[in-house]
């Protein structure tokens, strides 16, 4: 969820399928005059561009993002998704503008979401509450969250679906992947339809809130031992298929944690680090979504706020195994071994090894020395990524090595990698080596 701010106004959000398909129409016409324009800006220099180059700009990229967040639902997701998965791969530029899809602040004006909730609780639903607050207090892809009281004081926070969300999501999915199809950003050997039903499947997971409210009370057990953590409690006597009830936890951005002084960074870190290996290894189940605004932090408790499991999935015990196995031989320093768990384990293709071997295996050598340094990982320190982009992007270009690893692997290094990114952030010192070696067989610590 992503804190909404005060001063935002309400912007309906297209529901029917024909509205939604205007949006799409009115996202290509204007990336297409924007190709035009900096086409003929481009000639005039002298310049031949390439559609590709065209396509790509900062303006079409902005022009992307602010209809995906009119649009929100799976169109929005997507694009969150994209911001966040690649993480420090994404150049600069286009990283701040996908950003905007994570900090947009539209939401549903007080009239639409009255129709919402009555379709939920009926015409007289305001008579269940003392109190609740029409503007939300936080605004994502699938949902907006309002704050509530009951007559008995209790307070909640109620999550609404917006309308038509759920009924577009596949035709929203198509409409994405033909525009990448269309800007030349994937090569037409690269069968991406498993990914694109995988997405359909989980967005349409995340739309029921039925489902979302099993995990959330799922994940209230699991952590029941854990005191660092705040799970919200279920609260199943409004929760529907569109509307998730839940009690209010206070909260501020989990990002204000970066004046925190260092040990109290290193503890977050390392506790959510705990979780992310519980996950993979021992629950067999994972909430994959690592957005920044799913963790909330309490200054008074010092105490970390985890929210929205609608991301939440079971994992098949070869992708733990894959992990483990190639976590055992990056901790022997074994670079062999490293190569051949990335290939078993799906996270390499075989294309890319045997036609950049250099390239690859300087990678996995940059990635053991890192893991090999004495002491705790310094996240803050990133100089090594610049290494591991300038080596990845050379592999990149050859679109022949481009390939799609297992479906679960890709969501279990959705999570990795963005909690990467908050460490990052947070500038953390954790000792990883003794965390990952108490789940790995043999391997030293």
């Amino acid at each position: 969820m992503t804190e909404d701010s005060g001063n935002s106004a309400g912007r309906a959000i297209p529901s029917g399928r024909l509205a939604r398909l205007g949006v799409f129409g009115k996202l290509a016409g204007g990336v297409a005059g924007g190709v035009v324009a900096e086409g003929a800006r481009r000639l005039a220099n002298g310049e031949r561009p390439k559609i590709g180059d065209l396509l790509l700009t900062p303006a079409n990229a902005t022009r992307v993002a602010d209809q995906l967040s009119h649009l929100r639902g799976a169109a929005m997701k997507l694009g969150q998704m994209i911001s966040m998965d690649a993480g420090d791969m994404l150049p600069p530029e286009l990283a701040t503008i996908l950003a905007r899809l994570r900090n947009n602040a539209n939401h549903m004006p007080p009239q639409q979401l009255d129709r919402v909730l009555a379709a939920e609780w009926g015409k007289d639903w305001r008579r269940k509450f003392a109190h609740f607050q029409a503007h939300p207090v936080a605004a994502a892809s699938i949902g907006q969250v309002h704050r509530a009281r009951l007559p008995d004081g209790t307070e909640l926070a109620i999550k609404v679906q917006y309308p038509g969300v759920k009924e577009s999501i596949d035709a929203d999915v198509d409409n994405v992947a033909t525009l990448l199809r269309v800007s030349g950003m994937l090569p037409k050997s690269l069968d991406i339809a498993p990914l694109l039903d995988e997405a359909k499947k989980q967005l349409h997971e995340e739309a029921d809130y039925l489902r979302e409210a099993q995990m959330l009370a799922r994940y209230g057990e699991l952590l029941a031992d854990q005191p660092q953590f705040v799970v919200p409690a279920l609260y199943s006597e409004l929760t529907t298929p569109r509307v998730l009830a839940m009690s209010f936890v206070t909260g501020v951005p989990v990002e204000t944690l970066e004046t925190a002084p260092q040990d109290v960074r290193d503890r977050v870190m390392h506790d959510l680090i705990s979780v992310v290996l519980r996950e993979l290894f021992d629950w067999r189940l994972m909430q994959t979504d690592p957005n920044f605004a799913n963790y909330r932090w309490q200054p008074e408790t010092e105490k970390l706020v985890l929210l929205d499991f609608g991301a939440a999935r079971p994992l098949p015990a070869e992708t733990g195994e894959g992990y483990r196995r190639l976590l055992t031989a990056a901790l022997a320093g074994d670079r062999d071994a490293v190569r051949e768990a990335a290939i078993a384990a799906g996270f390499l293709g075989e294309a890319a090894v045997l036609q950049h071997p250099a390239l690859v295996d300087r990678m996995i050598d940059v990635i053991l020395v890192e893991l090999a340094k004495p002491g705790p990982f310094d996240f803050g320190d990133r100089a090594f990524v610049g290494v591991l982009r300038e080596q990845g992007t050379e592999i990149a270009r050859d679109r022949d090595t481009w390939y799609l690893p297992p479906i679960d692997t890709l969501f279990v290094q959705r999570k990795i990698s963005g909690t990467a990114l908050l460490a990052a952030r947070l500038k953390a010192r954790v000792d990883i080596r003794t965390m990952v070696a108490a789940y790995c067989d043999g391997a030293p610590s």
